[in-house]
């Protein structure tokens, strides 16, 4: 399997337990050419006003999201168009942002005038989707524990006209932190992971990706599920994404976290993105089939033509 699906041997067994019979076509679509998906950002125009301009560059409306658009995969001989240097860029009306990745943010459902904590912000990509959600109602925090990722999210949210965001600096505000805890309705957590999700656009990782790496991960992902569960509310609730397949970077962090932390439950993530207004018709239907039996759900580029996400959402007692 690891020879005619192009992946690292000691990696079979995970793979086999993520995907079973379907492993080979499903590690066979990582090797295809990744679409360039877009985000239409509803804090600057509406949604048909930015696809409009988006036709220059041939993009189209996306599956699922109302928000979405899509400019499909050229042939491996043509380049791919220029987004960034287009108006509707410039002026922030669109976001390029994989359509998994805008479909974890959804997960946080109904976040209008709700307080709400991006716990990894990193550049900041799905905290400005959380933002356009929040329609400039309520408050955004946005965290990292390393200041250098969050440099880039001044700028983007700047340009994306963002007005209810908070950027917490790990290395100055951690006062401001810790004045979060218990007091958020919802916290996203978007873990550190092994990047098994994004081998399409980055094949390389996969073979420099070791058994010690993955563990190393596992532990960041333990650590960071419980520090981001003290800043849940009784009632409140937690988003959990990773851009991995591996069952043990999802499936097994939450077991050991719900072991561990009994006033949390998962609930089903499909609700939650419906909650969000977001979804197409029909689209809630056509996602169910990639539940996992916990009600978390499983993106791959075989099944959604996404990046590999896995969300989760939990909900706090």
């Amino acid at each position: 399997l690891s020879v005619s699906a192009d992946f690292p041997e000691w990696l079979e067994p995970s793979v086999a337990r993520a995907f079973g019979e379907d492993a080979h076509r499903e590690l066979a679509a990582f090797a295809d050419r990744a679409d360039i998906d877009l985000r239409l950002n509803t804090l600057k125009t509406a949604p048909e006003k930015a696809l409009a301009a988006l036709e220059t560059v041939g993009a189209g409306a996306a599956p699922f999201l109302v928000t979405a658009a899509r400019i499909a995969a050229p042939a491996s001989e043509e380049r791919a168009p220029s987004v960034t240097i287009i108006p509707a860029f410039n002026k922030g009306w669109v976001e390029v942002q994989d359509l998994g990745s805008q479909l974890a943010a959804a997960a946080a459902g109904d976040i209008a005038r709700a307080q709400a904590l991006d716990f990894c912000a990193g550049g900041g990509g799905k905290t400005l989707a959380l933002a356009a959600q929040m329609a400039a109602s309520g408050q955004l925090y946005a965290y990292d524990n390393d200041a250098r990722r969050l440099q880039p999210l001044y700028e983007r949210a700047r340009r994306a006209g963002v007005r209810n965001l908070q950027i917490i600096n790990p290395a100055t505000d951690k006062a401001a932190l810790h004045a979060l805890q218990a007091r958020m309705d919802v916290v996203f957590v978007d873990a550190p992971c092994t990047g098994a999700g994004t081998w399409r656009r980055h094949p390389d990782t996969k073979w420099r990706l070791t058994p010690q790496q993955l563990e190393r991960r596992i532990e960041e992902q333990d650590a960071v599920l419980a520090e981001a569960a003290r800043f849940v509310k009784p009632g409140g609730r937690m988003v959990y994404v990773t851009c991995s397949f591996l069952m043990e970077e999802n499936e097994d962090r939450l077991a050991a976290f719900l072991a561990a932390n009994r006033d949390f439950s998962e609930t089903r993530a499909l609700n939650a993105i419906a909650a969000s207004g977001l979804l197409r018709d029909g689209a809630e239907a056509m996602l169910a089939p990639f539940e996992t039996p916990s009600g978390a759900l499983r993106l791959t580029p075989a099944r959604t033509r996404t990046d590999g996400f896995f969300i989760a959402t939990l909900k706090r007692r």
